[in-house]
C-alpha cells in the first residue's frame, strides 16, 4: 500500500485513565516528527497534602492514589518510613507483607489481562463484547482475578485499599484455618494462570522491537517484589536511597505527569518487561516452565508481547502465594513498633506496572516535613512516547483506522491506569 508522506493524526481524549490524556502525531516526509502522549490530569496534590501529617498516616493516604495497585503504594511508603525510622521488618510479617503483594499482583494483572488487552488480539472493541462470543474465557479470568482479590481482603481487611495495614505490618494476622479455603482456590488459579499463558502466547503480534534500557529491582535468588536494590540492563545498580542521585524528573509543556530519566543517558521502562528480563532466572519452577513454552527467551523486547509476560508473573504470584502459605506461622505480634524520630527514608517495590518509589522526611516527632512520590507511569512516559513514534514511522502504510488501533494497543501495552477503556480514542487525521 502506498501511504502520503504527510500525515497529521490528533487523538484528543483516552478515557478512564487515571486523570485525562491525549495523542498526537505529526508525519513530515514520511518521517515522524512527534509522537507525544499527553497526560493533562489535574494536580493531585498528595505529596503536598502529606506535609504535616503525622508518619503512620500515609500507608492510608497513599493507597488512595490508585485503586487498581493500592498495596504497591502502602508497601512503598510502609517501607520508605520504617527506613526513616530506622526499622527493618524481616520474617514472617515481611512473608506476610509479600503475600499481600502477590494477591495484587494477581488481582491486576489477571484485570489488564482479559478484561483490558485481550479483546486487542482477539478482534474484540470491549470484554462485553468477547464475553458475549466466549463467556467461559472471560468467566476464567473473572474467577482468577477474584482469588487474588479473596487473598487480598482476607490479609488486608478489604480488596480496594486495605485496611489492616500499618507501620511494622499489620493489625492483625489471619490464622491458618482462615486461610485453608483460599489454598484451594490458588490450587486452581495456578493451573487457570498456566492456561492464561497458553492463551496469550499464541496471539498474533505486531511486529516491532524497542531498545529501552530496562530498570527494576533485582534480589539475587528471588523475583523482586517488595524489596532489593534497583538495577538496569544499562549497568544501573543503586539502594533505594540513592534513587534520586540517578533519576530526575522533569516538566514537559504536554504533559502534568512528570517524566523522569536516568541523569546519566536519559529515558527507561519500568513493569513487566523490564522485571523479567532482569530477574527471570529466579522464577519459579512452574512459572519459569510456562516462560519457556511460550518462546519468551532471556529477554522480551517486543511491548505487545508484554501480555506474556504478565501472564507468567500472574503463575508465580500464585506459586509464591502458596509456598509462603504452606509454612505459614501467623506472627505474634504482627507488627513492630515504630518509634518516630528525624530522618529521611526511602522505599521501593514493584507495583504490578512497575518500580514505585517513596521518600519521606520526617521531624523528631514523626511530623513529615516533605514527601516525593515517583509512580511507574511517570518513569516509563517517555519510553511509551518512544514506541508510538517507532510503531508509527514502521506502519505508515496502514489506513487511520488500524493505526489508531495500533496506537491503543501500543499504550494498553503498558499501565492498566491508562490502558483501562477499548475505545478511548477520538481520532481526527489531516493528510497533506
Amino acid at each position: 500500500m502506498t501511504h502520503k508522506v504527510s500525515r497529521k493524526i490528533d487523538v484528543r481524549e483516552l478515557a478512564r485513565v487515571e486523570g485525562e490524556g491525549a495523542l498526537h502525531v505529526r508525519v513530515r516526509g514520511g518521517v515522524v516528527h512527534e509522537a507525544r502522549l499527553d497526560i493533562y490530569e489535574p494536580p493531585r496534590f498528595f505529596e503536598a497534602f502529606l506535609r504535616g501529617r503525622g508518619y503512620t498516616e500515609p500507608p492510608d493516604i497513599t493507597a488512595r492514589i490508585c485503586g487498581i495497585c493500592p498495596v504497591a503504594y502502602q508497601m512503598s511508603s510502609c517501607q520508605a518510613l520504617e527506613a526513616a525510622c530506622g526499622v527493618t521488618v524481616e520474617g514472617a510479617i515481611a512473608d506476610l507483607r509479600r503475600l499481600l503483594y502477590c494477591a495484587e499482583w494477581i488481582e491486576s494483572h489477571t484485570l489488564h489481562i482479559y478484561l483490558l488487552h485481550a479483546p486487542d488480539f482477539l478482534g474484540y472493541d470491549s470484554v462485553v463484547a468477547l464475553a458475549k462470543d466466549a463467556p467461559e474465557l472471560v468467566q476464567r479470568g473473572l474467577k482468577l482475578k477474584q482469588v487474588g482479590n479473596e487473598l487480598l481482603e482476607l490479609i488486608g481487611g478489604r480488596a480496594i485499599h486495605p485496611v489492616n495495614i500499618r507501620l511494622g505490618g499489620f493489625y492483625r494476622a489471619p490464622t491458618r484455618r482462615e486461610f485453608r479455603p483460599v489454598v484451594e482456590r490458588l490450587h486452581w488459579a495456578l493451573e487457570a494462570a498456566v492456561e492464561t499463558v497458553r492463551l496469550v502466547s499464541g496471539f498474533v503480534f505486531p511486529d516491532y522491537e524497542h531498545d529501552h534500557e530496562y530498570v527494576a529491582l533485582s534480589s539475587p535468588g528471588t523475583y523482586a517484589i517488595e524489596r532489593g536494590r534497583l538495577r538496569s540492563t544499562g549497568g544501573l545498580d543503586i539502594a533505594p536511597a540513592q534513587f534520586e542521585e540517578h533519576i530526575g524528573e522533569e516538566h514537559v509543556a504536554h504533559s502534568t505527569a512528570l517524566h523522569a530519566r536516568i541523569k546519566e543517558r536519559g529515558r527507561y521502562l519500568v513493569g513487566p518487561q523490564a522485571r523479567y528480563t532482569l530477574n527471570g532466572q529466579w522464577l519459579s519452577p512452574v512459572a519459569r516452565q510456562a516462560a519457556d513454552e511460550a518462546g519468551l527467551g532471556e529477554t522480551c523486547r517486543n511491548p505487545f508481547r508484554s501480555i506474556i509476560v504478565r501472564a507468567v508473573e500472574t503463575v508465580y504470584a500464585v506459586e509464591e502465594a502458596l509456598r509462603l502459605l504452606a509454612d505459614y506461622q501467623p506472627p505474634d505480634p504482627p507488627y513492630v513498633e515504630v518509634p518516630p524520630r528525624a530522618g529521611v527514608g526511602h522505599g521501593i517495590t514493584e507495583a504490578p506496572r512497575g518500580s514505585l518509589f517513596h521518600r519521606y522526611e520526617l521531624d523528631a516527632d514523626g511530623i513529615i516535613q516533605s514527601a516525593r512520590i515517583v509512580p511507574p507511569t511517570s518513569q516509563s512516559q517517555p519510553s511509551i512516547e518512544d514506541d508510538l513514534r517507532g510503531l508509527v514511522e514502521t506502519h505508515l502504510d496502514l489506513p487511520d483506522d488500524e493505526l489508531t488501533l495500533r496506537c491503543e494497543q501500543a499504550i494498553r501495552n503498558y499501565d492498566p491506569c491508562i490502558s483501562c477503556a477499548t475505545h478511548f480514542l477520538h481520532l481526527e487525521v489531516d493528510r497533506g
